[in-house]
């Protein structure tokens, strides 16, 4: 299982980031779409850490076109030296609509094709096939020598798909090379809702598991004392509110019987009252979002929600602990993860 870590800062700072998470031994680096644009943070982070994988997790397609992230996407897999991933997410209407005033329609249907755009840019690239791609949301018939960047030696970078509902992750099976599950679901809703819905789409698309990548981070709940414990959860009841209050996550809700949670929480963001809906996550939902645990037992904690589960992680520690510390950390996480993942494959019941 690899670990990643996530650029906090912004261009300015990800150089010194990349360098930090590399020596604390992280696998890779990915940037998400916040703050800054995703690509440029990248972009900038390579050359503090040219060793570590990249990715971005995630960059928000709908608010772009395939062209525009097909460009990026080159040119960071070039700077990687094929060491890149493109990870990209849908977002909702609301923001797609009103944030980005870009249109919004048939989210799953659109991801879809906009994966398939987007392999057909870069094979006119790397192959120099004629670039004919006539779809129903995307059209891409014009490139000329003057505009192609060229072939990688690498090739192409590697797609994952970011999604929780049934249709995107079908689609995610089906046309890409990996699927990064939300942070708002639970271990029981990967196993029960997840994985067999994937499984239906790498049918489709006549794909193996073993050449897919699964990557999810559950919430995570530590510190030193009970002050630094109490702390840690409270900002991760805020965001788990935060996220429960989105109608399009529901339905994780629902397995676990909390579905008319959903409304109240709805209700409560639209009046803008973040910090009293952290106050409906109790303890027993915060333990289905969350690995809650102290420092020293951490490492076996986390192993067993993502070890025999999934093949990338991402893990940021407490602020307060240095790279030694940290390294350590990651590494008895892995080996944990490898237990865990050995108990799996022998068919013993890991809870």
């Amino acid at each position: 299982m690899k670990i990643d870590a996530l650029i906090r800062g912004g261009p300015a700072e990800a150089s010194g980031e990349a360098a930090a998470a590399r020596a604390a031994g992280y696998d890779g680096l990915h940037s998400a779409e916040l703050h800054h644009d995703p690509f440029l943070l990248l972009a900038r982070a390579v050359g503090g850490a040219p060793e570590l994988e990249f990715g971005t997790s995630i960059a928000v397609a709908f608010a772009r076109s395939p062209m525009t992230v097909a460009y990026s996407a080159w040119d960071l897999q070039a700077l990687t030296g094929g060491r890149f991933y493109l990870g990209l997410g849908s977002q909702v209407k609301a923001h797609i609509e009103r944030r980005f005033s870009m249109p919004w329609s048939h989210p799953a249907a659109r991801m879809r094709e906009y994966v398939l755009a987007l392999r057909a840019i870069w094979r006119s690239w790397q192959d120099g096939d004629r670039l004919e791609f006539d779809g129903e949301f995307y059209r891409h018939t014009l490139m000329t020598p003057m505009f192609s960047p060229g072939p990688l030696e690498s090739g192409p970078p590697r797609v994952l798909l970011a999604a929780v509902g049934d249709a995107m992750t079908r689609v995610a099976g089906e046309v890409a090379d990996g699927l990064i599950v939300h942070s708002f679901t639970t271990r029981r809703y990967i196993r029960e809702v997840t994985l067999p819905t994937l499984g239906q789409g790498l049918a489709r698309g006549g794909r193996a598991r073993e050449d897919f990548e699964l990557v999810y981070a559950p919430f995570v709940v530590t510190g030193a004392d009970e002050a630094a414990m109490a702390a840690s959860a409270t900002v991760a009841r805020e965001r788990i509110a935060f996220y429960a209050s989105t109608p399009a996550y529901r339905p994780v809700l629902e397995l676990h019987g909390w579905g008319d949670l959903q409304g109240e929480l709805n209700a409560a963001a639209r009046r803008g009252e973040w910090q009293a809906m952290g106050r409906l996550i109790d303890d027993t939902m915060l333990g289905e979002f969350a690995v809650v645990a102290p420092p020293d037992e951490l490492p076996a904690a986390y192993a067993r929600w993502a070890g025999g589960l999934v093949d990338r992680t991402s893990f940021a520690p407490p602020e307060t602990m240095g790279a030694d510390a940290t390294g350590e950390l990651l590494a008895s996480i892995r080996a944990s993860a490898d237990e865990v993942a050995a108990s799996a494959a022998r068919g013993e019941v890991v809870t």
